[in-house]
């Protein structure tokens, strides 16, 4: 592996179609880091993305299983750097940036993000469904784990060698930048925001996300993500929902027995008794799930200081 800025660095390139732009991609990149390996991983592609990379001077794989995310997974196995740096083939982010992303990484931080969201991301965008997307995704994301993150899903992001290979990829397409933010935040990864100068993609290039779609994907994403690492407050307040509509519905069938010695809605107090039950199995379940997500994350810090380890014994 090439060294540069003190450390190899690897610049991985998902491609699916972008033979408009991946030339002038893996030329920028080479240029801003000049010995770095550029990698490319051609996913299906039915132009001549591949060609076209290549003949830049790009190492060229590819990714039979489709989808952004399946595509990560495999770069992530396959390759060995000190520093990764990852950005899209559609020419939309600018490659400058690149050397101080690197030197964050090298200074310390798990994950840095190129931050589209506070420089020209909402002029050079003129889809008001994904301005409206990324607003969305933002705040639920970091309402939920008391964060400050302004840029969710850009997909141009730096990586130390620890964080690439401990991260756990289980999203398949687009919704992959998300899960990467959630699983930093709720491992308590040290995150860098770096501005950076998006660009709309020029005239000819075609956008393959799917704004309803893909949106959809990301907000499961996001659903099942909170689920999982955030199991107490979300049984918790499905259980807390259940059981005050229980307490409720049992308060108003006392009324009517205060009133009148008899319980005229017999159907009725059953189901609030059952509907309290449940508040308070889903508040149990939310405990002891919690526990498991607790001795995940510990798993995670153990794996991550032995992978901290066989880098620098390898050195």
């Amino acid at each position: 592996m090439s060294k540069n800025l003190n450390g190899s660095v690897a610049v991985l390139l998902p491609c699916y179609n972008e033979e408009i732009t991946i030339g002038k991609v893996v030329h920028d990149f080479r240029t801003a880091l000049p010995n770095a390996d550029i990698y490319v991983y051609d996913n299906n592609s039915t132009d001549n993305t591949a060609e076209i990379a290549a003949a830049e001077g790009a190492i060229v794989k590819r990714e039979p299983r489709q989808g952004k995310g399946n595509v990560i997974r495999a770069m992530f196995e396959d390759i060995d750097a000190d520093v990764y740096v990852m950005a899209d083939g559609d020419d939309t982010y600018p490659a400058d940036a690149a050397p101080a992303m690197v030197n964050k990484v090298l200074e310390g931080y798990d994950m840095v993000i190129g931050d589209r969201l506070s420089s020209t991301y909402f002029q050079e965008n003129k889809r008001p469904f994904h301005n409206f997307g990324n607003r969305l995704v933002r705040g639920s994301i970091n309402g939920l784990f008391h964060a400050n993150v302004t840029d969710i899903m850009t997909g141009y992001r730096a990586f130390s060698f620890t964080f690439v290979k401990t991260y756990p990829v289980l999203s398949q397409g687009f919704e992959v930048e998300t899960e990467m933010t959630i699983h930093s935040l709720n491992n308590n990864l040290r995150l860098f925001e770096m501005p950076i100068q998006y660009r709309d993609r020029p005239e000819g290039s075609i956008s393959k996300l799917d704004t309803v779609g893909d949106g959809i994907k990301v907000m499961s994403t996001i659903f099942r993500m909170i689920r999982e690492y955030k199991p107490l407050p979300f049984f918790g307040s499905l259980g807390a929902i259940l059981g005050i509509v229980g307490i409720l519905l049992c308060g108003n069938v006392m009324v009517d027995f205060w009133h009148t010695g008899i319980v005229a809605r017999f159907p009725t107090f059953i189901g609030a008794v059952m509907l309290v039950v449940a508040g308070i199995l889903f508040f149990v379940t939310g405990i002891i799930l919690d526990v498991i997500a607790k001795n995940d994350r510990k798993a995670f810090i153990i794996d991550a200081n032995r992978f901290a380890l066989l880098k620098r014994n390898t050195k």
